[in-house]
């Protein structure tokens, strides 16, 4: 087996390079902040995969023995502070990937939409939400994030996805491209949670 990556800092490039596939594994940190996994190592997890698989292949995780695979993502150190579980969402996101985008990742957004043309924004959302393990919070913050930092910006992105499109916002992943920005997100979901207990 392939030793894991030892770079926790490359949570954009992870994403940009692997989050479509590996969703839940990094885009379920967003929600489950409780979980107090730092958000460098959480969206290493991808990384980690690639590096022991020797590739990213959503075609080989699909693949892949689920009992092997799971012992993978647990060794330490695991690809997720609940890497069992985070194991099965990654084997389900790959199947989907596979079974409905012929896969490719990229058709999520670049399959044409409903009028045979280019997928609007609030289509792109609709089959980020339909993902297994994302929810209409989590497609948001991934489809900022490919307008932000991907270049993919089909037509009303911004709107579509909300608070989370606006520009220079420090409110999620899809802001973090430096520590400096990493620190400025933890910042905002800290005074968050101090008026949210404030107001309770």
């Amino acid at each position: 087996m392939l030793r894991a990556s030892r770079n926790s800092n490359r949570c954009s490039n992870a994403i940009a390079e692997a989050s479509v596939y590996a969703g839940p594994a990094c885009a379920t940190y967003r929600t489950r902040r409780d979980q107090q996994f730092p958000m460098e190592h959480a969206f290493a997890g991808p990384g980690k995969i690639r590096d022991r698989m020797g590739s990213f292949d959503v075609r080989a995780i699909a693949d892949a023995d689920p009992d092997e695979f799971v012992t993978m993502a647990t060794t330490p150190p695991a690809i997720h502070r609940y890497g069992r579980s985070m194991a099965g969402r990654v084997l389900e996101l790959a199947h989907t990937v596979v079974d409905e985008y012929d896969g490719d990742a990229a058709r999520i957004w670049t399959a044409p939409g409903a009028d045979g043309g280019a997928p609007t924004g609030r289509e792109v959302l609709q089959r980020l939400n339909a993902l297994p393990g994302y929810g209409e919070r989590k497609a948001k913050i991934f489809l900022a994030l490919l307008g932000k930092q991907r270049g993919v910006q089909p037509e009303g992105w911004r709107e579509a996805a909300g608070e989370f499109g606006e520009d220079g916002s420090r409110r999620s992943i899809a802001d973090v491209t430096s520590a400096e920005t990493l620190q400025e997100v933890r910042t905002f979901k800290k005074a968050q949670k101090a008026a949210a207990k404030a107001k309770a």
